[in-house]
């Protein structure tokens, strides 16, 4: 029997992560949650940095279809979307990674996670599972554990763990891996040169731990992967696929990374998102993750193609039953769980609600948090040399691009420092200009120097030197992945703090206080 229009239409909407632009909940896409839209994804444009109003968005995404996948990019650290016009509120995977403590990694992703579900997030599109391999990865970083692959697989497994103990379901990213690359999927055709034993020893060992701690779902990426598949990006590749499922024995949600991303549908790929979500779904993946700030028209175009592909034997019905019937069952799952927290939370008088579960988290709650994600930043800076008396320092923010991911949050070191520290003066610094204009601002008083991805940029690091010469005695704060390329002041301090994040900042301040 064939199936009717309608059905059909169904399902490819079950099959789709939406999006839209905005903090308002759209027409079409109430409408689309209406007649089976499977997840939807929400961005730092779609909240305005308020728990509650997010929370708000959020059950009315749930009270139109209460099995619909929830999910936000919310790493901690770098990457954030509840806190993106300030910065996290806690901190990311290098910082995790380098106190190498399983205990507080799992303790501080069961914060955020506890957080999210306040929120009534279902899927936290995280944890990164990329071994950070390649030190000049312009994209991972220090969204990575680190460069051992053992390290990411137990801080992958913890925050896992974490999140499933907050009721939030994980999904690791990005598969087989994203962290031997120098090019970002964003906006090229990264590949991966890694023999296959290589890949086995190295790239697959923290998916595999952390799918069999029970990983409910897993992201893939828009990396080519010669050894395993030569012919297309891993998250349009059956063989990549067949990996995951076959080899590691996951048998949940395979989401796609962002298919408006050029690793994917780029001239280099499928040359197109709707190509690109129907060589997907080809594969093996289960969830087209779209991208951010869509409207109706190019969400439905996606929706249409993979209507047709289904109509002209490109794709099969039985395909697409089965990526809906995975989504739709895990989205089933997560609303169990909310309910049973709601009603975990209502207490003696029947109280329930996002306020009841703030009461039951008490003294402990955001304060702790808090408090642990501060001593977790903490435990991840690391102090080269001799930090002066900063009293009436000057400190110099290095401005470059971030990443796709990333985005402009705010990020820097004068906030936090003139917390504890008397005279401050801020400024930032173009790396394109002359070292000059900064040495200026500077003379007979301490120079801090707050940057972070040095290694991404010819121009910063030229800037660096140039300054450094001049004023040996500077402190370099370097606030991303700790490239071995960085320069030590020959007569200052470089400090690591392995993430950007204003925990971060504080951390390093909170150092600078108590004598590095």
């Amino acid at each position: 029997m064939s199936a009717s229009p309608d059905d059909l239409r169904r399902l490819g909407l079950g099959v789709v992560m939406g999006c839209f632009a905005g903090p308002d909940l759209p027409g079409w896409v109430q409408d689309d949650l209406r007649h089976g839209l499977g997840s939807l994804c929400l961005f730092g444009s779609n909240l305005d940095g308020d728990d509650a109003t997010a929370a708000a968005l959020v059950a009315r995404v749930h009270a139109l279809a209460p099995a619909c996948l929830v999910a936000l990019d919310e790493e901690g650290g770098d990457v954030t979307r509840l806190d993106f016009g300030r910065g996290s509120r806690t901190v990311g995977a290098a910082v995790l990674g380098a106190g190498d403590d399983v205990v507080v990694t799992r303790q501080v992703t069961a914060d955020l996670g506890r957080r999210l579900a306040r929120v009534g997030v279902d899927l936290d599109l995280a944890p990164v599972l990329d071994v950070n391999s390649a030190p000049d990865n312009p994209v991972i970083g220090s969204r990575s554990y680190g460069a051992d692959p053992d390290l990411v697989a137990r801080h992958g497994v913890a925050a896992v763990h974490g999140l499933a103990e907050a009721g939030v379901a994980a999904c690791l990213k990005h598969f087989p891996g994203h962290g031997d690359t120098v090019d970002d999927s964003h906006v090229a055709a990264p590949v991966v040169q890694a023999t296959a034993d290589v890949l086995r020893l190295r790239e697959l060992v923290p998916f595999a731990a952390a799918v069999a701690a029970g990983a409910e779902a897993v992201m893939t990426a828009h990396v080519l992967v010669p050894a395993l598949d030569p012919h297309g990006p891993a998250s349009t590749s059956a063989a990549v696929t067949a990996l995951l499922r076959d080899e590691l024995g996951f048998d949940g949600v395979l989401v796609t990374d962002a298919l408006d991303m050029a690793g994917v549908s780029g001239p280099q790929a499928h040359g197109s998102v709707e190509a690109a979500a129907v060589a997907s779904l080809v594969a093996g993946a289960d969830l087209l993750c779209l991208g951010a700030d869509w409207d109706r028209d190019r969400v439905h175009a996606v929706v249409d193609a993979v209507v047709d592909a289904v109509r002209d034997e490109r794709l099969t019905r039985e395909r697409l039953e089965e990526a809906a019937g995975r989504v739709r069952r895990l989205g089933e799952r997560c609303a169990s769980r909310r309910s049973a927290a709601a009603v975990g939370t209502a207490g003696a008088d029947g109280a329930a609600g996002a306020e009841g579960a703030d009461a039951v988290a008490g003294a402990d709650g955001v304060a702790g948090a808090d408090v642990r994600a501060l001593a977790a930043a903490r435990a991840a800076v690391r102090v080269t040399g001799v930090v002066p008396d900063l009293a009436g320092a000057v400190v110099v923010r290095v401005v470059q691009g971030a990443n796709a991911a990333v985005g402009s949050v705010p990020w820097g070191l004068a906030d936090a420092l003139a917390a504890v520290v008397p005279g401050v003066t801020a400024t930032d610094a173009d790396p394109t200009g002359s070292p000059a204009d900064v040495l200026g601002l500077a003379p007979g008083r301490p120079l801090v120097v707050a940057a972070r991805d040095t290694h991404r940029s010819a121009d910063v690091r030229s800037w660096l030197d140039g300054v450094l010469a001049a004023r040996p005695d500077a402190v370099l704060v370097d606030l991303g992945w700790p490239s071995p390329g960085t320069p030590v002041p020959a007569a200052g301090a470089l400090v690591r703090a392995h993430g950007a994040s204003p925990v971060s900042a504080a951390a390093v301040a909170a150092a600078f206080v108590a004598g590095g």
